[in-house]
């Protein structure tokens, strides 16, 4: 097997394609869970998908055990850029582990990275989650225009919300919604409640991950402007919900709209 680039352009030396998997990431230990379970020998606490997942932990995203890692003897640990942290990165390649760093600040981004993931980097056929989809949105984007200005905070105390070079909102442009602050310099910008709702929405869209919101946490703040609960799942994830997760944002957003 050749030497491939990670999506860092990282070099990553294979004798052969990885059998020994371990997933530092909630939503590709979801993709890898469900498309070659017998390769997935670890996963984080926050790796919930697939229910029932049974598979050995090795701490959180943020805080790999490092030893634990270890100890499965991985022919690969799957990481990304923006969930994990360079220095787990680094120490656990200084300890001959190789590791594979995902990037994905666009839905178009995403596709490509698991694509590259499942067939050059495992030799698997492309999964049908992953053809359903990419089929699912490479569909023409409906025009939201009722729904105009949108934002989707992702945190409180401090309110952060979702920004530039994201796969989030670029999943809410695709919606046809108009993503306020898509033009941010930063990410996951920090705001002010005042600063917010100077940002004038119309529609504020609030996940339950990775701040649990819920009717009686965040609405409060937006007195009078439409609000939508959804999956962080459908939002954040980028494996095998991506292929419900256009209709079911859709919906839940098509909801709250029709109850003002």
């Amino acid at each position: 097997m050749p030497t491939l680039d990670d999506d860092l352009g990282y070099p990553v030396h294979f004798k052969r394609p990885p059998n020994r998997l371990v997933s530092l990431v909630p939503s590709l230990t979801e993709a890898l869970a469900t498309t070659v379970p017998d390769r997935l020998v670890g996963a984080t606490e926050w790796c919930t998908h697939p229910v029932g997942l049974d598979t050995p932990r090795v701490r959180g995203t943020k805080n790999p055990d490092h030893a634990a890692i270890g100890r499965l003897r991985p022919d690969l640990v799957v990481a990304n850029q923006e969930e994990n942290r360079r220095i787990d990165v680094e120490r656990l390649r200084a300890a001959d582990i190789p590791v594979w760093v995902t990037v994905t600040e666009s839905l178009d981004g995403a596709l490509q990275s698991i694509r590259r993931l499942f067939v050059d980097v495992l030799e698997q056929a492309e999964p049908a989650w992953l053809l359903a989809a990419t089929t699912e949105w490479n569909r023409p984007t409906a025009a939201a225009a009722a729904a105009g200005r949108v934002v989707v905070p992702i945190w409180r105390d401090p309110w952060m919300v979702v920004g530039s070079r994201t796969f989030a909102g670029d999943v809410v442009s695709r919606l046809g919604l108009l993503h306020i602050f898509a033009g941010s310099t930063e990410r996951y910008p920090r705001l002010e409640v005042p600063q917010l709702l100077a940002a004038d929405p119309d529609l504020v869209i609030l996940p339950d991950e990775p701040y649990a919101f819920a009717v009686d946490d965040g609405p409060e703040v937006f007195p009078g402007i439409s609000t939508a609960f959804v999956s962080g799942r459908s939002l954040t994830w980028y494996g095998p919900s991506m292929a419900t997760a256009r209709a079911e944002l859709s919906d839940r957003i098509n909801l709250a709209l029709a109850s003002d």
